[in-house]
């Protein structure tokens, strides 16, 4: 997979990355550099996990990576509900971070299915 920018689920996770940065400024001051800190990264790990594994030689490392990328989502969607139970987020500011979530959940599902079975 050379070129992993044309690939859709990098796209979306890039726009994943983009929501919830947007996200994490009405975020508390006191919780930047721990909460938001960690979802930086979790958020982040998404496009990066699905890039590096583009750049692997086989369908089962590709299909490593985009599971450790499936982790990363997993850990996104958790560290939202932790801020909407604090009350630093609500669910309504929360809805288009986790229909991307779901969307990059279910296009990571396909395509890891689709490469275990080749």
């Amino acid at each position: 997979m050379e070129n992993y920018k044309k690939l859709i689920v990098w796209q979306k996770s890039m726009l994943l990355v983009k929501e919830t940065y947007r996200l994490l400024r009405f975020m508390p001051k006191y919780e930047n550099y721990s909460l938001s800190d960690q979802m930086r990264r979790s958020v982040v790990s998404i496009p990066s996990n699905i890039a590096e594994g583009a750049g692997r030689n086989s369908s089962k490392e590709f299909a490593h990576f985009l599971s450790i990328a499936r982790g990363s989502r997993y850990e996104l969607e958790t560290q939202l509900l932790i801020c909407i139970e604090l009350n630093y987020l609500s669910e309504e500011q929360c809805k288009e971070v986790f229909a991307l979530i779901n969307e990059v959940g279910k296009i990571l599902n396909g395509f890891i299915k689709k490469l275990n079975l080749q």
